[in-house]
């Protein structure tokens, strides 16, 4: 393997090559900053709105109309099964969201016609037009202010794709190869794929911003913890996702291991369409049950915060008057018995065959949890036995009462817990788990949306927060640390606080 070749250790494998699609942690992981990139992003420690594919951007008083000035000099990717014949220009701004938008358009439908994080956003309400200005100006139209778009714009999953591309494939018949066979404007390019093995990656030597370092990335997939492990210490890994025996890695001289406070929050979502997960009641009492300390403990060796709200302590959005969740296994049995369940009952509970940064190992603490609500006369049945995509497709359909899930923030606006998680359009799409419902919540949400006033913002959020105190559509267990493992020869940063993994800046010395 060349010297100029980093390994990553990755925990699975990604659902596809476009993060339009989808919006697990695994697959942007994989793809969003590795092969693609977006109108704009984030830079600095203060999570700053800069730009990228547009060099720079316009917004009208009214707030409704947002133009978007793009860099001339961008290249597609160059590869085996496509060499584009022009530069990144408006038409593929364009066709990048109008294929979100556009119900009718040719590839809406391919791969399923899912875009989970823009239909969350409820982002075909918000955007009511797209056009080309000229051809490096695009100007986007919207029905009302809001004060995330430009957030939004900067997450993993508002990727510009090529138009042209597109057209080739469309006149091939090959549709369903723009989200298998990637081509993008970001800083590697697509070469092999196996599932459940390895995915290859090349450095982009047309590559817009700067040179990379690396010539050759690749994602190799282990699930298997120890496995991860084992490989980090023989030197088969360059770096590790979601390493184990963290002490073991310290006292390695030639080792490192990184940490990063994620924006994050780890959940056990209720299916609220489900009895007896329909019943506020019974979802309160299970609340009072779980002793969270004794997770935060066991599952996540301390390194997270007990959650008591969706949102983590950081975010200024956070409520500090919002009572912490008490665990009371006498008011757990009180609160079940008067929701009619005084012998309690037999339950479903799904835990996640793979580690997320916000629950690193959901079988252990679905033991954790099944032990507690032993006490309060529940039975849990715990369902481990599918692969991550099998997963989350069954979750999406509901065929669970209870789940442990979690989510991980694509930008540092506290609009990406809360409309992704809870809004209305998100839970019935099934992601989250747990298909509940507020017009209220929702009306709040919104109103958040349509002010850039701070104060304005927090109380509508304040509000919103006591909602979910409220109902208890899931009840939020941890924001967790992220952690990553790697090789001392391994520099230059690769976490971030929120969103997917980024080897842009990463060199093997």
């Amino acid at each position: 393997m060349s010297t100029k070749s980093i390994i990553y250790c990755s925990e699975g494998s990604p659902e596809g090559f476009n993060p339009q699609t989808v919006t697990s942690g695994v697959t942007t992981d994989a793809t969003s900053n590795q092969l693609y990139n977006r109108l704009v992003a984030y830079s600095g420690d203060e999570h700053e709105i800069s730009p990228s594919l547009a060099k720079s951007w316009h917004i009208t008083k009214d707030g409704k109309k947002v133009t978007f000035y793009l860099r001339k000099d961008v290249e597609f990717h160059h590869t085996s099964y496509f060499t584009p014949s022009r530069k990144l220009n408006a038409e593929d701004v364009i066709f990048s969201f109008n294929r979100i938008l556009n119900v009718e358009h040719e590839y809406h439908e391919v791969s399923g016609g899912l875009y989970p994080f823009f239909q969350s956003i409820e982002f075909n309400s918000l955007v009511t037009n797209i056009e080309k200005i000229n051809e490096f100006t695009v100007r986007f139209t919207l029905s009302r202010p809001d004060s995330s778009f430009l957030a939004n714009l900067a997450t993993d999953f508002a990727v510009i794709l090529s138009a042209e591309y597109a057209q080739y494939l469309s006149e091939l018949d090959s549709h369903q190869q723009i989200d298998l066979l990637p081509i993008g404007t970001g800083p590697f390019k697509y070469k092999e794929y196996r599932a459940g093995s390895f995915i290859r990656y090349l450095a982009n030597e047309n590559y817009w911003q700067k040179k990379i370092n690396i010539e050759q990335l690749i994602f190799d997939i282990t699930p298997s913890n120890t496995g991860r492990l084992t490989k980090l210490l023989a030197k088969e890994c360059d770096i590790v996702a979601y390493p184990i025996a963290h002490k073991k890695i310290i006292e390695r001289p030639d080792l490192i291991l990184n940490e990063i406070t994620s924006f994050n929050i780890g959940y056990l979502g209720f299916n609220t369409n489900k009895p007896p997960f329909n019943n506020k009641l019974v979802r309160k009492a299970i609340s009072y049950a779980i002793n969270k300390e004794a997770i935060i403990d066991t599952v996540y060796f301390g390194k997270a915060e007990v959650a008591n709200t969706i949102i983590p302590p950081t975010s200024w959005a956070y409520d500090a008057h919002i009572p912490q969740q008490e665990y009371s296994i006498a008011k757990a049995i009180s609160t079940l018995n008067e929701a009619g369940y005084p012998d309690g009952f037999t339950m479903n509970l799904w835990a996640m065959p793979i580690q997320r940064p916000y629950n690193p190992d959901a079988l252990t603490m679905a033991k954790l949890i099944a032990n507690d609500l032993k006490k309060i006369g529940i039975t849990v049945n715990i369902i481990h036995k599918y692969e991550w995509s099998t997963f989350l497709q069954l979750i999406t359909e509901g065929q669970h009462q209870a789940v442990l899930l979690g989510w991980t923030a694509d930008h540092p606006d506290p609009d990406n817990f809360f409309t992704p998680l809870l809004s209305c359009p998100s839970s019935k799409q099934g992601r989250t788990g747990t298909f509940w419902c507020s017009k209220e919540f929702d009306k709040l949400i919104s109103q958040s949306l349509q002010t850039t006033d701070l104060n304005k913002r927090k109380k509508y959020y304040k509000n919103a927060l006591k909602i979910i105190e409220d109902e208890v559509p899931l009840i939020p267990i941890a924001h967790s640390k992220r952690f990553q493992a790697r090789d001392k020869k391994i520099s230059g940063q690769l976490l971030k606080s929120f969103g997917g993994i980024n080897f842009v800046e990463v060199n093997k010395n």
